[in-house]
C-alpha cells in the first residue's frame, strides 16, 4: 500500500477543536482522523479508517483464533425479540426507538444477545450441535445522556460481541476461560497497556464478569488493584470487607439537640464539644433518601441508604447495585409526600414503622452503635445500634471507594486509578436462554437447556484508547500493528529530494512495506515535520539536506531516536526497522 499525500483526502488543524476534552479527542480531529458530525457521532476518514480496519482485523483473527464463527446481524431490530427478556423497557432512555411507516416499534441494536439466541434456536436442535461460539463486529447504538470525549463516549461505534452457547456449566466456564485469553492476546497485539478487573454485570444479567480496562487518568470508570494479591476490580464491584459484629453492650439511645449542625464535620465538632462524645465522622450514619423508578412501569418507591458518615455515597456504584432499577433524587416535594423523613434529621429508627426499605454499608454490622438522625428537626440520636433500635433490610455496595480500603482478598491497602473499558466478558447463564426457550435434545431424548456467555470488545474505542495512551507533546505515537503505514516518507521541498522520497516509497511498497510519502510540493519543511510528528506513524524518514551528502534521516517515533543512514541503504535499514514481531 502507497499513499501520496499530494492526493490523499487529508487536512491536518494547528488548534484543538473547542468542545474537545481529552487528548485522543483533540489529536484524531486534528491529525484528521475523524470529524464531527453530532454529539456523539463522528465520519471517519481515510488514515482513521485504516486504523479502525486495523483493529479490527486483530480482533477478528484472534476470534477465529480461538475457533468462533463470524455473522451479521441488522441493526434496525423489532421489538418483539427485545419484550421478552425484558430490555425492551429495562435500557430505557438508552435506546433508540422508532415506528415504521405502518407504526410497528423498532430499535437500534445496543447489544445482541436476543438475536443470537433466536438465530441458535432456529438452526440447532441436538446436544450434538455444541458448543459453539458465534461473533459479530458491527454498528451499536445507544442514545447517550452525555456524549463526550470524542469517540470514546459516543451514541454510535464498533464494537466486537460474541456469545458462547454451551450444554452446561463446565463448557461456559471453559468458553469463558478461551475469550480471556483471546481477549488478552487481542490487547497484547494492540499495545495497549490493561487490567483485568472484577466487575458487575449490569443490564446483562449472568454471574462471573470481568473488564478490560485501559489506565488512563481520563477514564470515566474507577478501578481498585491491591499490589500485594493483585485483585483488580471496577469500583462498582468492589466488595466491602465487613467488621466482626460487636457483642459489647451499649447504652441506651440518648437524644441530643443539635442546632445548627447541617453537615457530619460541624455535627461531630458539636457534640465532641458540647456532649464529650469524643467521636469522627466514621462514628456517624448518614442516611440518603433516593426514590427508584422500576424501568417500563410508573412505579417509583423511596429507599434509605445508610453509610458511615466519613463517605459519600458512589452513584454509579448505587446505580449498578440497583439494577436494573434507576435511582433518582429525592426532591423537595417527595418528602412532602413522606412528612416522617425529616429532612437532615433522617435516623433509621422509623423506617421500618413507616415502610420504608432501608440498606445499609457493610460496615453497619450488628452491635455497632452510632450518631444519626433522631427523626426530629434539630435533634440526633447517640448510641444507636444495629440490631437493638433499627433492622437494616439488607446491605448494598454504595458507599465510595478510597486509596488505602482494605483488599478483600488479603486486607492490605488498595490504590485507586481511573480506567477506560475496552472489553468485558459475562458468564450469562441461562436468562436468555430462558427466555427464548433454547434448549437441546440430549442423548436420552430429554431437553438441556443451552448455558450461555457474552463478550464485547469496543473496536472503535480501542483506536481512541491507543490515542490516549500512545501520544507525546508533538502528536500519536501508533503502534505498528494498528498504524496506517510502517512508514512516513518525507520529502522535505526540493523538486529532487521529493524525487528520490517517491523512489524509495515505491521500492519500500514493491517490498510489502505499507508507505506514505509526504510529496506535497510548495509545503514548507516545517509543515511538513509538524504532519509527520502529529500523524504518528511509527517510522519517519527524513529525505532532506542530507542528500547533498547521500544520507538521509531515519527517526524512531516511538523511542525518538535519530539516526542519518546512507541512501542506498535506506530501504533495507526501513525493512529491518518495520519487521514486524512474530505472533505468540
Amino acid at each position: 500500500m502507497l499513499l501520496r499525500m499530494s492526493t490523499l483526502f487529508l487536512r491536518t488543524l494547528r488548534e484543538d477543536p473547542a468542545d474537545a476534552e481529552v487528548p485522543s479527542h483533540k489529536l484524531l480531529v486534528r491529525a484528521g482522523y475523524i470529524r464531527r458530525v453530532a454529539p456523539g457521532i463522528y465520519s471517519w476518514l481515510p488514515l482513521g479508517k485504516i486504523v479502525l480496519e486495523n483493529v479490527t482485523r486483530v480482533v477478528r483473527e484472534e476470534m477465529n483464533r480461538m475457533g468462533a464463527q463470524e455473522v451479521h446481524f441488522p441493526a434496525l431490530l423489532p421489538r418483539d425479540y427485545y419484550e421478552p427478556t425484558g430490555r425492551w423497557t429495562e435500557y430505557g432512555d438508552t435506546l433508540f426507538r422508532l415506528k415504521d411507516r405502518k407504526g410497528a416499534d423498532y430499535l437500534l441494536g445496543p447489544t445482541h444477545e436476543e438475536m443470537f439466541t433466536d438465530m441458535v434456536k432456529g438452526e440447532y436442535s441436538s446436544y450434538k450441535d455444541y458448543p459453539v461460539t458465534l461473533y459479530q463486529i458491527q454498528t451499536k447504538y445507544r442514545d447517550e445522556a452525555r456524549p463526550r470525549a470524542g469517540i470514546l463516549r459516543g451514541r454510535e461505534f464498533v464494537m466486537k460481541d460474541s456469545y458462547s452457547f454451551d450444554l452446561d456449566d463446565d463448557g461456559l466456564k471453559r468458553s469463558y476461560e478461551m475469550h480471556r485469553d483471546a481477549y488478552i492476546r487481542i490487547f497484547d497485539r494492540l499495545g495497549i497497556d490493561y487490567r483485568i478487573c472484577f466487575a458487575m454485570s449490569g443490564a446483562m444479567g449472568g454471574s462471573a464478569s470481568e473488564e478490560f480496562l485501559a489506565p488512563c487518568p481520563t477514564g470515566e470508570d474507577a478501578f481498585v488493584s491491591c499490589h500485594d494479591c493483585g485483585y483488580a476490580a471496577n469500583a462498582e464491584a468492589v466488595v466491602t470487607p465487613a467488621p466482626p459484629a460487636v457483642t459489647a453492650s451499649q447504652p441506651p439511645v440518648r437524644i441530643m439537640d443539635t442546632p445548627g449542625t447541617s453537615t457530619i464535620e460541624s455535627l461531630v465538632a458539636y457534640v465532641n464539644e458540647r456532649f464529650g462524645l469524643g467521636i469522627t465522622a466514621a462514628d456517624t450514619l448518614k442516611n440518603i433518601v433516593v426514590k427508584v423508578r422500576t424501568p417500563g412501569s410508573d412505579e417509583i418507591k423511596p429507599l434509605v441508604i445508610g453509610v458511615p458518615g466519613d463517605r459519600e455515597v458512589d452513584f454509579k456504584r448505587l446505580e449498578a447495585a440497583l439494577s436494573p432499577g434507576v435511582p433518582e433524587i429525592f426532591e423537595a416535594e417527595d418528602f412532602a409526600r413522606y412528612p416522617g423523613l425529616v429532612r437532615g434529621y433522617i435516623g433509621p429508627q422509623v423506617l421500618k414503622a413507616l415502610g420504608i426499605t432501608y440498606l445499609v454499608d457493610p460496615r453497619v454490622v450488628d452491635g455497632s452503635a452510632w450518631v444519626t438522625g433522631a427523626n426530629l428537626h434539630g435533634k440526633h440520636a447517640a448510641h444507636v445500634v444495629a440490631g437493638r433500635d433499627f433492622e437494616p433490610d439488607g446491605t448494598i455496595e454504595a458507599a465510595e471507594v478510597r486509596a488505602g480500603d482494605a483488599c478483600p482478598r488479603c486486607g492490605q491497602p488498595l490504590s485507586i486509578d481511573r480506567g477506560i473499558e475496552i472489553g468485558h466478558i459475562f458468564q450469562l447463564g441461562r436468562k436468555y436462554a430462558d427466555a427464548a426457550g433454547l434448549d437441546a435434545l440430549g442423548p436420552d431424548g430429554k431437553p438441556i437447556r443451552i448455558t450461555m456467555g457474552s463478550y464485547g470488545v469496543g473496536v472503535s474505542r480501542a483506536v481512541a484508547v491507543l490515542a490516549e495512551q500512545r501520544h507525546d507533546g508533538l502528536g500519536l505515537v501508533w503502534p505498528r500493528e494498528v498504524a496506517p503505514v510502517d512508514v512516513h516518507i518525507v520529502g522535505t521541498g526540493k523538486e529532487n529530494q521529493i524525487e528520490v522520497a517517491s523512489g524509495l516509497a515505491e521500492e519500500m511498497e514493491a517490498r510489502g512495506l505499507r508507505v506514505m510519502v509526504d510529496d506535497r510540493s510548495g509545503v514548507s519543511p516545517g509543515v511538513k515535520f509538524k504532519d509527520a510528528e502529529l500523524l504518528g506513524m511509527p517510522t519517519i524518514l527524513i529525505v532532506g539536506r542530507g542528500l547533498a551528502q547521500g544520507v538521509v534521516e531515519l527517526r524512531d517515533r516511538v523511542s525518538g531516536t535519530k539516526e542519518e543512514v546512507p541512501v542506498g541503504e535506506a530501504v533495507d535499514r526501513v525493512l529491518l526497522a518495520c519487521r514486524p514481531t512474530p505472533q505468540a
